[in-house]
């Protein structure tokens, strides 16, 4: 069933799935295909949707600089900072959204196992993350923008709330991960294991929805909260 979409006071279009419990927005790669003026369409409110989604394409393109998120980047020797698994603990002050930082965030092949006070609701913002893990974690209201994550493991990790926003989940083990209100915008998951993982009112670009469906680990039900077809 096709969703139903509403233009929000920032000007993108917000989509949601009628049956689905998760919530689809435009993705950036959704620029649509007209050029015919929205004045001379009978669609124009369709069209407008569609520039809305183009400008966020271009912000994208603008945007998808760092180095970070490339999976053929050769990434930066280990830390050798002794405490730099704590580091998380305080996370990223400057970077925020963008992932820019003063030295790298270097959480690879740490282990938050469990971890239930110290990553709540902290910026991790560009963090390098392979092999580390993060099993059982309480990551909720966390920012992991442009964060680096190809093998770690999240296995029933809990994101609520979070922003994971162009996050490289390759390889990763996200089994059990709670997704449940969460920003869910430009992450890769290939060959990411996502069996049990929550999509409850996820918050997810259709472009980027379409992407994730392709994922065949994921279960039947949780195929058919994100809407998968």
């Amino acid at each position: 069933m096709a969703p139903s979409c509403l233009a929000s006071p920032a000007g993108a279009v917000l989509c949601r799935p009628r049956r689905p419990r998760c919530r689809v927005v435009c993705s950036a790669a959704d620029t649509g295909g007209s050029t015919e003026p929205a004045w001379r369409s009978a669609a124009g409110a369709k069209n407008a949707g569609r520039l809305a989604c183009g400008v966020l394409a271009a912000w994208a393109v603008a945007s998808a600089s760092n180095p970070v998120i490339a999976a053929s980047q050769r990434l930066p020797p280990l830390s050798t900072e002794p405490n730099r698994c704590e580091r998380a603990f305080v996370g990223n002050t400057i970077g925020q959204a963008n992932g820019v930082y003063d030295k790298p965030l270097d959480l690879r092949f740490c282990d938050y196992t469990n971890e239930k006070t110290n990553l709540k609701g902290k910026s991790l913002a560009a963090a390098l993350m392979s092999e580390a893990k993060f099993d059982g974690a309480d990551m909720s209201e966390v920012v992991m923008s442009k964060a680096y994550a190809v093998g770690a493991s999240f296995k029933g990790t809990d994101f609520t709330n979070a922003v994971i926003d162009r996050v490289n989940f390759e390889n990763a083990d996200l089994t059990g991960a709670i997704f449940k209100n969460t920003v869910l915008s430009g992450s890769t998951f290939d060959d990411a294991k996502m069996e049990d993982v929550v999509f409850e009112d996820t918050i997810i670009g259709y472009i980027d929805l379409q992407k994730l469906c392709t994922n065949k680990s994921i279960s039947a039900d949780a195929r058919l909260e994100l809407g998968c077809r």
